[in-house]
Formats: structure tokens, sequence, C-alpha cells
């Protein structure tokens, strides 16, 4: 585990140097890639997020593909497709964009709603299916897709069941003025990707994924964490709360947690620290969140001041 430990950290050390000012971002994005699971980035464009996905491609030995989306993606750019080839008489399959270890779905809520069904399939499955036939995508494959702010141009809303899917939500949003004054100053012919370099490869990251599956969960722990999910069902600012795949997420993300902090076994505050990026996506507010400007994340708070916190001592 601590050989591990410490190449997951080298890792999170190359993708700082193409990325300034994100530690606590590109923290919770490793997290997630050890948790096995997608991440989705609420961004105005500009902010760094191709960056962000070639660095951590670099610096773990990932293929990584780009996906401009648009409305005039298909479902067949993504998974693939068959053409006739004369000389051979037969047909033959040419790979989609999602064969790689790495998918950046740039502007996910500009394409369509056929084209973002595909993506959920095989972000789900982790395999596509063409002309009757089922081809596995490669180890590890994980997406970080990227939507544009709501209500801007040419944006739609994501299906519930899409945004589910996705294991974490958050955004990078604009530097410091410090870190942006660094990048103003190193600004050069190259690009900061460059900076970054391999540190482990994609088997190692498969390594680490099964290294999670052993952090320990004690009891009063999983109670407490699932009593945070409950609260958001029956809270009166929540229209509909957390599903149990969101429980399921917030399982994996605590231990993804506390091992990249070095425990191998989870305490509240792993649960507390995920909770706000594992649930902003998935709970729908009602009208009387809205109508008192009560936002997401106030919520979220509120349910964890409110939620009793496991004991963890030995009953006498």
């Amino acid at each position: 585990m601590l050989e591990h430990l410490e190449k997951a950290h080298l890792v999170l050390k190359e993708v700082n140097k193409a990325i300034l000012g994100k530690k606590n971002e590109i923290f919770e994005i490793m997290t997630a890639f050890l948790a096995n699971g997608h991440v989705l980035l609420e961004d105005i464009p500009g902010v760094g997020k191709t960056t962000l996905a070639s660095a951590f491609s670099v610096a773990m030995g990932m293929e990584c593909n780009r996906v401009q989306f648009t409305p005039d993606v298909m479902p067949s750019d993504l998974t693939g497709f068959s053409v006739y080839r004369r000389e051979e008489d037969k047909f033959v399959y040419q790979p989609g964009s999602v064969f790689c270890n790495l998918l950046l779905a740039d502007e996910i809520n500009r394409t369509s709603p056929k084209t973002q069904s595909a993506l959920l399939e095989v972000m789900e499955e982790r395999k596509v299916s063409v002309d009757g036939e089922t081809r596995a995508v490669p180890a590890p494959f994980l997406v970080i897709a990227t939507q544009n702010p709501s209500g801007t141009n040419g944006t739609q809303f994501l299906p519930e069941a899409q945004i589910d899917r996705f294991m974490i939500n958050l955004s990078l949003g604009y530097p410091d003025f410090n870190s942006e004054l660094e990048l103003a100053r190193s600004t050069g012919s190259a690009s900061r990707t460059e900076l970054v370099s391999p540190v482990i490869s994609t088997d190692i990251l498969i390594e680490m994924q099964n290294d999670i599956h052993d952090v320990y969960i004690n009891d009063e722990v999983y109670k407490y964490l699932l009593n945070l999910i409950v609260s958001t069902r029956n809270h009166p600012y929540i229209e509909r709360g957390a599903s149990p795949r969101a429980t399921i997420a917030l399982v994996r993300m605590a231990k993804a947690s506390a091992w990249l902090r070095g425990r191998n076994f989870v305490v509240p505050s792993d649960v507390q620290s995920q909770l706000p990026y594992v649930l902003s996506h998935r709970i729908i507010t009602n009208s009387s969140a809205k109508l008192g400007s009560v936002a997401k994340m106030d919520i979220i708070r509120s349910i964890v001041q409110t939620v009793d916190l496991p004991y963890m001592g030995v009953r006498s």
C-alpha cells in the first residue's frame, strides 16, 4: 500500500505542475479515479479542463481522447462503426473515440440526447455493442465530462439518469491571483502538459483501485453515511433525494479519500469531505428552495450539521 500511495501522490505532484492553484480539485479528481468513477465538471471555457485531462493521462500513462460535443456528433463517433471493404469482401469495424483510458467529453450538454445516451451506456457498462457484437473498452476507462453552465446558448439539460452516472461533480473555476500571475509569467511556446512526466502505468492504477476495496469501514460509520443520504429524501428543501447509487458512490469515495490520506480505514471526516461532491448533482431542490435562493451546498452543510456523528468508542 505504501509504495502505491507514494506513487499516487507523485501523480498529484505532476498534475499540479500543469494546473496551478487547484490542489483540492485535483485531489478530488484523483480520488474519483481511484474509486473507478467518472467526473462531471461544470465550468466556463478556458479554465484548463483539457490541460487537466491531458496532464492526468500523461502522469498515469493513459491513452486520452477528446470529443468536442456538438449537435452533429453521432453515437457512432463514440462507439465506432463498420465499413465495407471491397478488397476484403467484408465489413470491418472502426473503433470510436471511447476506446481509450481517459475520455474528455467536452461540453456534453450541447449534443443530442441520443449521443448522450450512447456515452451513458459506455460509462455504465464499459463496453459497446455495434452490429450485434459487444466489445469491451480498455481498462481502466474513465470519463471527464464538462458541461457549460445552465442557460448558456446551445445547451440543454442533461437527463437525471445520465447525471447520476457521474461519481462526483465539481468546478475548477478561476485560479487565484497569484496562481494566474505565475501562469502569465511562465507563458511560452511550450504547452503546460509538457511539464508533466509519466510516473505510473495503467496497470499500477488498476492495482491502486483494487487497494481501495480493502479499506475498512466500521459499521457505525456505514450507518452514519446512510443517515446522511436518507436525510436528503425528507429534507424540506429537496424535491428528490439521493438514490442508492449515491450511497455506493459515497462509500467508494470515502474509501478512496481515506486511502489517499494514508489510512486503511474510513473516519467520519472522509464521508463529510466527499458528501458535497457526491450529492451536488444528484439532489433536486424544490420551489421553496428556489424562492428562498437556498443553494444546494447550504442544504448539504445543514444535513451534515443535523445528522449525529457516529459513536467511535467502546460501548460499555
